[in-house]
């Protein structure tokens, strides 16, 4: 067999996060019968298809899951190599990290912040979206490390505690419950509720921790982003249970209310990486400094 090689492998990682070739041979500046041929020369030197042929798209088989991580770790070495004797900064490399929406937009920035301050580190990118995606994305290899919000169950995922936060419900200041000093679970049969979608953290701390207290609640509306379930809230349009750091924008400015409820609200946050996945220096001096990381100074001394 003759030796694989380090363009095979990327070429080969691509198309498991682009699923076509065309859209591999752009993403890498290749000519789409340049990446066929790399692909077919990689099979063809393992005696295995890495690829279930559907349609146009190519899905990633049993025995091509059974590479990625051993590519994905090659490919990751190779770059630490190359950036061995470029630069005096110990630290090297792309970090791609995934943060579910309230640590992507209140609290990522901070940390970012502070961890280039600490090492000199430019080079991150930051993908914010729900946390069913990022947990997608990181089984997939598309992100080194996602920071979320809610717990989740993976057998590829490695989960630790990390920070936590309070959440809290919100209404509008014309919302009858606006004006009660205590609210019992009572005081919200037959209410409206504002949520996000499936695979989100607020969402899913909603369901776990203030539905089952309520026998009769209905959704209202579905939204897809913080800030559209506050100002459905403020126009008065349902209740909405989120982070509190996401609202106080919105409490502080008096266009909501949050409501005084007899439940523990406090939302723990987590750390992931892939179990299988390789842990450059830099990966592993990012996860050390979110362990140590004090959010809660952080955010004070910024705000």
């Amino acid at each position: 067999m003759s030796n694989i090689t380090l363009r095979q492998l990327k070429v080969f990682t691509t198309i498991t996060q682009h699923t076509t070739l065309t859209a591999s041979a752009e993403k890498l500046f290749l000519s789409k019968a340049a990446v066929s041929l790399s692909l077919s020369e990689l099979e063809k030197q393992l005696g295995h298809a890495l690829f279930d042929r559907v349609n146009n798209r190519l899905i990633l088989n049993q025995e091509g899951k059974r590479l990625l991580p051993l590519a994905d770790e090659l490919l990751h070495r190779s770059e630490d190599i190359n950036n061995l004797f470029l630069s005096n900064q110990p630290l090297h490399g792309q970090l791609k990290i995934g943060a579910s929406d309230t640590v992507g937009n209140q609290v990522a920035p901070y940390l970012l912040r502070d961890f280039r301050q600490s090492t000199g580190h430019q080079q991150q990118s930051l993908w914010i979206s729900n946390t069913s995606l990022i947990c997608q994305k990181l089984a997939d290899y598309e992100l080194d490390i996602g920071l979320i919000e809610g717990k989740i169950q993976s057998d590829n995922l490695l989960m630790q505690p990390w920070n936590q936060d309070e959440m809290c419900v919100i209404c509008a200041p014309t919302h009858p419950l606006a004006q009660y000093k205590e609210i019992q679970a009572g005081d919200l049969e037959h209410s409206q509720w504002l949520l996000r979608e499936a695979g989100s953290g607020s969402r899913e701390f909603f369901l776990r921790t203030v539905a089952p207290r309520i026998e009769i609640w209905n959704e209202a509306f579905q939204l897809n982003t913080t800030e559209a379930i506050i100002n459905a809230t403020a126009a008065n349009l349902g209740l909405a249970c989120l982070s509190k750091l996401a609202a106080q924008s919105a409490l502080f400015d008096k266009r909501v209310v949050m409501l005084n409820l007899p439940l523990n609200m406090t939302r723990r946050y987590w750390l992931l990486v892939h179990k299988e996945k390789y842990q450059s220096p830099l990966l592993k001096t990012f996860v050390s400094f979110c362990s140590d990381w004090k959010m809660l100074n952080s955010l004070q001394s910024s705000r």
